[in-house]
């Protein structure tokens, strides 16, 4: 994708962040906020959801377009969710931890909390929320973060329930797990200042600092996703879903210049051509003996093949926007929204097992001329119908400009249709959940987590390197836990960071490894029961066996302290053994000998100790 002049082109972008926090239990039920594994569920249940209007009489043109496809909802109960999530009982009264997460963050992003905060209902039909619209409150407005590039403005943060986790798709609907459903989550919004894709990654990466610096946030894939909005001045918004990666943001938004700008003229080519849509068109017989493995599947189960003329389309159907995506995969888009599997167009035909001769007889059976493409779908006929009219439809549009739209964000960095941008009839209050007063006063504003790394070197005396890893490392909250209570900060980071670390890569089962644990066994370091050199046998039993406490773990690995009697013990015996090499070397042998007793006492006696007493030993013996 070349790059653009972005100021030429008027970009404007826009971000939504989305993260979710760790806080106890979710935003409207004292269940925990764990994620569970789908085989771990007590029973299921169904659902059919379907779009009502707002409190004007207004249906979400969005939520419309979800209704068309009818499909049927399965979802995953535990014994950690409850009748909240199941829309069976009303929602409790806003997270009271959810609500001073969400105040700390306003506090860092310089932003006005809201006096009183009042839950709204957002109409959601795709299934990911068993009561069809999502819960979510205004906490503060007007704030400002700053970038090299110049401030960006944060417009609101609201304080809503995530979705449900989905996990299956089917031909007939999708199976939903209810352990995500209702965790708190904040959406911070900018204002539309930022004006390049550089810009955009910056201002998100700063604001995802700030997040993490209330040491109550989710971390791992998934906990915080990027809406990223993207215009330019002869295109359109389009806000792009599910950007997971805050180093995928630019690319992202570079990709979707080039495809806007792609449309724009093709717009202008088709405008100069005198392009139009034809009418949609039954062309089952022009394939009834095809071999074409699509086409034969859909007709031998009854189905029917559908095509529309798309006059003065020659040759820019196949155009590509972005890499491996062309018109033709927009089309395609909306046919599948629809349920179809894709679509066919001659821009890309003769090809799939469709002839040559095939192809002529379908330009005939549409009038369709050498400068004119021809789009076909072939499914079951209500399938066929709907998704026909799909393409036909978003070809007129391709005529007229660049169509504002919801699309999902792609690992590539491409991005594919979803659904119509959704409007205000899509949010009215919610009845069941009282307003609470809010009042910042009493909340402790954060620590940045630039200012802790600065903190960790000059308080603790951890280097720069170490410093940041742990600053910005997902056990940064457990670090500041240990420490407090006492835990040399050397070692406490050294275990969190790097000890972790080498067992992650040894296949050890780390995430079998809770927060107590390993402050337990820190605590059995800091006292001398447990020496550092058997941190990893310890840790690694742990893992093995999660139930074991970290005292019944040291058992377990054979690893119980040892006295310093029993050390010299050792110790002797080792020298005693290689009595020559002493005695011809001196302390020239102590490398190869501290190896051997380190090895002799498996990590029952601290490496200081064992050091100690190997060289008075030598020194005897010299």
């Amino acid at each position: 994708m070349s790059e653009y002049d972005y100021e030429d082109l008027g970009l404007v972008v826009g971000l939504e962040i989305h993260q979710q926090l760790d806080t106890a239990t979710k935003l409207f039920c004292s269940c925990p906020t764990a994620l569970r594994e789908p085989d771990e569920a007590e029973r299921t249940f169904t659902r059919f959801l379907h779009p009502t209007k707002s409190e004007l009489g207004e249906l979400d043109e969005a939520a419309l377009e979800e209704s068309r496809v009818d499909r049927e909802f399965e979802y995953l109960a535990y014994d950690t969710t409850c009748l909240v999530e199941e829309d069976d009982e009303p929602p409790h009264e806003l997270d009271v931890e959810a609500r001073t997460v969400a105040m700390q963050i306003a506090e860092l992003l310089d932003m006005q909390v809201v006096d009183q905060a009042h839950v709204m209902r957002k109409l959601v039909i795709d299934g990911s929320n068993t009561s069809g619209f999502q819960r979510t409150t205004l906490v503060a407005q007007d704030g400002e973060i700053d970038t090299s590039e110049g401030p960006v403005s944060i417009v609101d943060i609201m304080l809503e329930e995530e979705s449900a986790q989905r996990i299956e798709e089917r031909d007939d609907g999708v199976l939903f797990s209810l352990d995500r459903l209702g965790i708190p989550l904040v959406e911070i919004g900018t204002g539309p200042d930022i004006t390049s894709p550089e810009q955009a990654r910056e201002a998100a990466e700063t604001i995802g600092m700030l997040l993490r610096s209330t040491g109550k946030v989710k971390r791992g894939l998934g906990t915080i996703r990027q809406d990223v909005n993207v215009s330019i001045e002869e295109g359109a918004r389009v806000e792009i879903k599910g950007v997971q990666a805050l180093d995928q943001i630019d690319e992202i938004v570079r990709s979707e210049v080039g495809r806007q700008a792609e449309l724009i003229e093709i717009r202008d080519e088709l405008q100069s051509r005198g392009a139009s849509v034809g009418d949609v068109t039954d062309v089952t017989d022009v394939f009834e003996d095809s071999d074409s493995g699509v086409i034969r599947g859909a007709l031998d189960s009854g189905g029917k093949v559908m095509g529309v003329r798309l006059a003065g389309f020659d040759g820019l159907v196949g155009r590509e926007l972005q890499p491996d995506r062309r018109l033709g995969t927009e089309f395609s888009d909306h046919a599948k929204r629809h349920g179809a599997g894709g679509i066919f167009h001659t821009d890309e035909l003769p090809a799939y097992g469709v002839t040559e001769d095939e192809v002529e007889a379908l330009r005939d059976a549409v009038d369709a001329g050498s400068e004119d493409a021809v789009a076909i779908v072939a499914d079951d006929p209500e399938t066929a119908d709907l998704a026909i009219e799909a393409v036909a439809d978003r070809a007129e549009v391709a005529i007229e400009e660049v169509p504002e739209e919801t699309r999902g964000a792609n690992d590539d960095g491409t991005t594919r249709y979803l659904r119509p941008l959704p409007g205000a009839a899509r949010m009215y209050p919610e009845t069941d959940v009282i307003p609470v007063d809010l009042d910042p006063s009493d909340v402790e504003t954060p620590e940045l987590l630039t200012e802790k790394v600065d903190r960790y070197q000059d308080e603790f005396g951890l280097d720069a390197g170490l410093a940041d890893q742990v600053a910005y490392g997902r056990k940064m909250p457990l670090f500041e836990q240990a420490v407090d209570e006492g835990i040399d900060a050397t070692f406490a980071a050294g275990l969190l960071e790097s000890t972790l670390t080498e067992l992650r890569r040894d296949d050890v089962a780390v995430e079998n490894i809770t927060d107590d644990h390993l402050l337990a066994v820190m605590h059995l370091v800091e006292d001398g029961d447990l020496a550092k050199e058997g941190v990893n046998d310890v840790l690694s039993t742990i893992a093995e066996n999660p139930d074991l406490s970290a005292e019944e773990a040291v058992e377990e690995a054979g690893l119980s302290g040892v006295s310093e009697d029993e050390v010299r013990e050792a110790i002797a015996e080792v020298v005693e053994r290689n009595a020559g090499q002493v005695e011809e070397q001196g302390m020239g042998a102590f490398s190869a000998l501290m190896g051997e007793a380190m090895g002799a006492l498996r990590g029952k006696a601290d490496g200081g100790v064992v050091s100690d007493v190997l060289r008075e030993e030598i020194q005897k013996r010299a």
